[in-house]
């Protein structure tokens, strides 16, 4: 494996990485949200939120094409703040946030609800505020949940190829992930760098889900 292909396999780690790390607060809140809340609307959000999980991932990324581009609502605006998004590095990153969200909100959710909602009625016949009692008690006692889940949309943000194709595109050395270098060296013939790559890429997919899954049942023994 060349410099440059593990500079691809650093990139991609580190761009999953960021990705779970910006979609974790909002994951978390929507979480909580979903568990323990029921408001107007609320099946509404379930579905928008599961929507990238059912849809092909080229139509994500056009749809986040059309929001985040020159001429798009959000794309105009910010190119008047100087601020480049698609074909650049934080293209792959968004791609990457927006396709695993759902499966972290689902994760977390899971996790969430598998904590005793009598404890965090104790914490509030106590006098806790609801925010209180999410750090004090509902947290703490779904963090390995929310590990795993945080881990898992890691693993998914390391498989991520269509969504990232059409908002970043292939640029070497600025947007090119494991599964666009993949796709490229196919393109070209390079069977052995594609069978490197690919091997790369399942070892990180490996040990991201076998921690999740240890995490996981580290919290059904709990």
């Amino acid at each position: 494996m060349t410099a440059d292909d593990l500079k691809t396999v650093w990139f991609s780690a580190w761009a999953a990485a960021v990705a779970t790390l910006i979609i974790l607060p909002p994951g978390l809140a929507l979480a909580w949200l979903l568990a323990r809340r029921n408001w107007p609307g609320k099946a509404l959000v379930e579905t928008l939120t599961a929507l990238p999980l059912v849809l092909p991932p080229v139509a994500t990324g056009l749809i986040l094409l059309k929001l985040l581009g020159r001429r798009g609502p959000l794309g105009t605006w910010m190119a008047e703040q100087g601020i480049e998004i698609v074909f650049t590095w934080k293209a792959v990153v968004i791609a990457l946030a927006v396709m695993s969200f759902p499966l972290l909100v689902r994760s977390l959710r899971t996790a969430i609800e598998e904590v005793p909602s009598r404890l965090e009625q104790v914490a509030m016949t106590l006098g806790a505020k609801p925010w209180k009692v999410f750090w004090a008690v509902t947290l703490p006692l779904a963090r390995r949940g929310v590990a795993a889940g945080a881990i898992l949309a890691f693993a998914r943000a390391l498989g991520e190829f269509g969504a990232t194709m059409i908002l970043a595109g292939y640029i070497p050395g600025e947007t090119g992930t494991l599964s666009l270098e993949i796709y490229q060296a196919i393109q070209m013939g390079e069977d052995t760098r594609a069978i490197e790559l690919i091997g790369a890429a399942a070892l990180l997919a490996f040990v991201a889900v076998a921690i999740s899954e240890y995490l996981a049942g580290k919290r059904a023994d709990a």
